[in-house]
């Protein structure tokens, strides 16, 4: 690996794409109003600082500025983002259940038990990064464990 860090540029369509985003993405610290829905445009975007998982494998222990985008978004229901709105939350992962093929709901699930449900006319989703990067720093009310490169 190069000394510069590697952007990333990820899309899903299915529920295997988005387990590998959801890896990417977890960590990721992320505010309430960082996060918007604009159902003309069937679409929720989130902005986040997501730790370089790879870029720790190589000692470059870094968070990057990412947008997290969902398309065909049909509606967004949301438990424990109202309480203390500014408060920083760690993204633990994003998971995807179909109710019927191909519509289902993405739920996006932070360490502080709120959640983020995604009701969706399809599985749609990009991950990219947009900077800027910085030291790596710990969410609120969760410690990074890093390990050791193999």
């Amino acid at each position: 690996m190069s000394d510069k860090p590697v952007d990333l540029k990820l899309h899903a369509l299915d529920r295997e794409g988005l387990s590998v985003i959801s890896a990417h993405v977890q960590d990721a610290c992320v505010r309430r109003p960082d996060m918007t829905y604009l159902p003309q445009q069937k679409r929720f975007v989130m902005g986040a600082l997501r730790y370089d998982w790879i870029g720790a494998k190589h000692m470059l222990e870094q968070r990057v500025g990412a947008v997290l985008r969902f398309d065909r978004v049909l509606k967004v229901s949301h438990l424990g983002l109202d309480a203390e709105p500014d408060k920083v939350r760690n993204l633990l992962g994003i998971t995807f259940e179909k109710i019927d093929d191909p519509s289902g709901l993405v739920f996006l699930s932070f360490g502080d038990g709120a959640i983020v449900r995604l009701e969706v006319e399809c599985l749609e989703a990009e991950l990219r990064d947009v900077g800027p990067r910085m030291a790596a720093c710990d969410c609120e009310g969760h410690k990074l464990t890093i390990a050791e490169p193999d």
